[in-house]
């Protein structure tokens, strides 16, 4: 029998976009707290400004490794979708030279800034359309990066996307026979896996052995006439079932943690937004039998 978790030994973390964008790291760590929040995740996306993230110099790092010293909080994992401007699986061999050189940078920023988890866009390409080529030079990139990975002892975590390349965990565990590695593991978001029409239960005791976090979202489901929504759906207005993942979760004595994942940034009250949602949430995991009451 797997006791019910306390609601004070949740891991529970927030999305970075979640928070106001024009803050530093100190006051964005101090809201996170304040709002109950165990750690944070860092975002390095595609835009010119947190991609330059990865050209911290020495003291900037220093600087962000104290402000996290002086927090309760942590910062252990990274949301590298900066993959999806320069894709490990482009036709322009530049644009895959680019995509390693990123991943090497970024593997780099996790040793000297103690982020443990890369979390992976599962896109062989964004902007072009894929075929056999993308995919083939994708498998031969994330091969290059897990060795790089290995090399430094940083996790790899696949999420599960917006997008079929990667829309289950199914799909990563097919990739993962491809490329063994102990450094190789899956970060599922359950509203995209739901929004697929997979049976999330039986997707998670799949992946379960390598599952290092999980996306907490809502998301309305694709279906023949709608292409899905995978962004700022509120929560409880989508087709994501909470309280069956988290009883699934109970049953498999998932110990790790999840993140809401939300983009609130430039909300007008952003504050308000994520309190009502975390929750809601807790109102799910309660119903799931995940936490106690």
């Amino acid at each position: 029998m797997v006791d019910t978790m306390k609601r004070e030994d949740l891991k529970l973390g927030i999305y970075e976009k979640a928070l106001p964008g024009n803050i530093d790291w100190a006051t964005r760590l101090s809201m996170a707290e304040k709002l109950g929040f165990t750690h944070v995740e860092i975002s390095v996306d595609e835009t010119d400004e947190r991609l330059a993230r990865l050209e911290w110099t020495v003291a900037e790092r220093k600087d962000f490794c104290q402000t996290v010293l002086d927090s309760p909080l942590t910062v252990p994992t990274m949301c590298l979708s900066g993959h999806r401007r320069y894709p490990l699986g482009s036709h322009d061999p530049e644009v895959r030279r680019k995509a390693l050189e990123v991943m090497e940078k970024a593997i780099l920023f996790c040793v000297d800034t103690g982020v443990r988890t890369i979390q992976l866009a599962g896109y062989d390409v964004y902007y072009e359309q894929g075929d056999e080529d993308t995919r083939r030079w994708y498998l031969e990139g994330m091969q290059k990066s897990l060795e790089m990975a290995a090399r430094e002892q940083v996790m790899l975590a696949m999420e599960i996307m917006d997008h079929p390349f990667m829309s289950s965990i199914v799909k990563f565990m097919n990739v993962r026979k491809l490329l063994p590695s102990p450094w190789f593991s899956v970060y599922p978001d359950i509203g995209n896996l739901s929004a697929w029409g997979n049976d999330v239960p039986g997707e998670l005791e799949l992946g379960f052995p390598h599952i290092v976090a999980l996306h907490l979202k809502e998301t309305v489901a694709v279906t023949a006439t709608h292409q899905g929504t995978f962004k700022e759906v509120p929560f409880g207005t989508g087709c994501v079932d909470f309280p069956a993942a988290f009883a699934v979760l109970k049953k498999l004595n998932y110990q790790g943690p999840f993140l809401l994942e939300m983009w609130t940034e430039k909300a007008e009250d952003p504050v308000k937004e994520i309190k009502e949602s975390r929750e809601w949430i807790f109102q799910r995991m309660i119903e799931g039998g995940f936490i106690d009451g």
